[in-house]
């Protein structure tokens, strides 16, 4: 007899999603008179550094004059080769961004680099962040590492946040948690979600810290209320399985609900879970199927195994073994056991395909390699009928070994069955 094993996981995500992140240029708004323009402009012909500074200022932020970002260019020229750091870092951010000039990675490099050698921690920062991806030449986290560290000294909050997770992930540097955790913990003091949400995950893993779940639920909750999708999430996992908070399915579905709205995957996928179990919220497969379906159309392999569940038992969608069947493919695919499994089941039966007892031998061996003893169940029932595989007795006990081995009754009971006949 065949088994499907059909079941709701729930599970803890923790990760930190960066993209490249530069400062911003140093251009205030100065809110000045006609008058004053003009005498910026004199001094600024005769060669003054903070006039051609101010100007260039002025025509990058649009304020008092008409916007313009080759005239900032041009100012702002004058000003760097003059050594002004500010200026220097300014012109960088323009050939980065393509601002009154061609884009040019190269030379956005080479002012960075004259400004950061003065000490200026944005543009210390800025390099970090090119070497970190690559973008003037190859990547080089020893060298963003250095850069960051320099800026992070100065008290740069961005720089800060990103040497702490370097020394978690060990980029450029050995990994050492109890750096990362104090790195976080410097730039946390400024209301950063990011990393208030990454010491959540530090105090939940204990790693560089105690572990300590109460201290998790506070950062979450900080950075959740900042509208992280990742805290929220977080948080609700919390709340469905009583870390540090009284277990309440009601606030896991809230929080969820937050973090899926947002289109974070793994929160639609247990949004789609508490719909399904009418946990926290009314029983609703059809609002199930959606969520579910959410996750799944971004690749989440739960809720495409999830969702071909529901195909198969005609929960929220009507019964239809072959969505069944498409929906577990793509999960198996991406190394679903559990998918593996009834994707050899659906072969087996000829369920939503045609019957292919090749292709289900396949998935099920796929399965039985992660431990499925269900699978070495079918594996040992297929070698006992002759289904795919030469018949042979002594082999289908051995597969039916593996699984009494790993807990199943049934394994057990065929083994003995196939002992006592002589095999």
């Amino acid at each position: 007899m065949f088994k499907k094993q059909l079941f709701l996981l729930f599970f803890t995500f923790f990760t930190l999603y960066l993209t490249p992140c530069y400062a911003e240029n140093n251009a205030e708004e100065l809110n000045i008179s006609q008058e004053e323009i003009a005498k910026l402009e004199q001094d600024a012909e005769q060669g003054n550094v903070i006039a051609q500074y101010s100007l260039g200022n002025l025509y990058y932020v649009g304020n008092d004059v008409v916007q313009n970002y080759q005239k900032a260019f041009e100012w702002y020229e004058k000003a760097a080769e003059q050594g002004l750091a500010s200026a220097q870092f300014n012109l960088g951010n323009m050939y980065r961004k393509g601002q009154g000039v061609d884009q040019d990675y190269q030379k956005a490099f080479a002012w960075y680099e004259k400004a950061a050698k003065q000490g200026l921690s944005q543009a210390q920062y800025s390099l970090g962040v090119i070497f970190y991806y690559g973008q003037v030449d190859l990547q080089d986290f020893q060298k963003a590492f250095e850069w960051y560290k320099k800026a992070a000294e100065q008290g740069l909050v961005e720089a800060q946040s990103i040497l702490g997770f370097m020394y978690e992930e060990g980029q450029g540097v050995k990994k050492n948690y109890q750096k990362a955790f104090e790195w976080y913990s410097k730039a946390v003091e400024h209301g950063n979600a990011q990393v208030q949400y990454r010491l959540g995950g530090m105090y939940v893993d204990g790693k560089g810290v105690k572990q300590n779940y109460q201290k998790a639920y506070e950062w979450y909750t900080k950075a959740a209320k900042q509208g992280l999708a990742e805290a929220q999430y977080n948080l609700g996992v919390m709340y469905e399985n009583g870390y540090a908070v009284k277990q309440n399915y009601q606030k896991a579905f809230e929080w969820y609900e937050k973090a899926a709205q947002q289109g974070f995957a793994h929160a639609q996928f247990n949004l789609g879970g508490l719909y399904d179990k009418g946990l926290g919220v009314k029983q609703d497969y059809q609002k199930a199927v959606e969520w579910y379906k959410k996750a799944a159309e971004q690749g989440d392999f739960y809720a495409q195994y999830n969702l071909g569940n529901m195909y198969v038992k005609g929960n929220g969608v009507q019964k239809n073994y072959q969505k069944a069947f498409e929906w577990y493919e793509k999960s198996a695919e991406q190394g679903n056991v559990l998918a593996q499994f009834n994707l050899g089941f659906l072969y087996y039966n000829g369920n939503g395909v045609k019957q292919d007892y090749h292709k289900a031998y396949k998935w099920f061996i796929m399965a039985e390699k992660q431990g499925s003893a269900s699978a070495q169940i079918n594996l040992g029932i297929m070698y006992a009928k002759g289904q795919g595989v030469r018949q042979d007795f002594k082999i289908a006990k051995e597969w039916f070994g593996k699984a009494c081995d790993n807990g199943d009754q049934g394994g057990c009971d065929m083994y003995a069955k196939l002992n006592s006949q002589g095999y």
